[in-house]
């Protein structure tokens, strides 16, 4: 059974679907990309001028910001992966196909904050269609107006 995401191969193909969800949200989006081993976060055994990986691609590495309320940033790795950013609570290996999903989940209103007595704790919850969700611990001091508002 494939996923029932639409497949994003490239870093790039990803930051043009993160940009459409920027549109239809009405969000300014600011990019930054890292291109070439040397530049990327999770090359640190490349050497000072090596642009290609061993096996001779180019990584491409993209930071996206978007503004608005939330506040969402979204890291894609050229290992097919993602960390999304949502008021200070990160989400670690994101499958890069299921980056555009997250991001509508949390600007379209399902995104929640749930509660627990114990262990005691708020998680921020970000369920996909699918019948696959996303939880994070939220850290007592990080608990922003929006993230507040949003507890169930």
């Amino acid at each position: 059974m494939g996923s029932p995401h639409q497949h994003l191969p490239t870093t790039e193909s990803a930051v043009a679907a993160v940009r459409e969800i920027a549109q239809e949200y009405d969000l300014e989006m600011i990019v930054t990309d890292d291109i070439g081993a040397d530049q990327t976060s999770r090359r640190t055994s490349a050497g000072a001028f090596a642009v290609l990986d061993p096996d001779g691609s180019l990584p491409h590495e993209a930071f996206v910001e978007l503004g608005g309320t939330p506040s969402v940033s979204v890291r894609l790795y050229p290992e097919d992966d993602a960390r999304i950013t949502v008021e200070d609570v990160a989400f670690d290996d994101i499958p890069r196909d299921t980056v555009p999903a997250f991001l509508r989940a949390v600007y379209g209103g399902l995104a929640h904050v749930k509660g627990r007595f114990f262990p005691p704790g708020w998680r921020l919850v970000v369920p996909l269609p699918g019948d696959e969700t996303y939880k994070e611990l939220i850290l007592p001091s990080t608990l922003t107006p929006w993230l507040s508002r949003n507890v169930r």
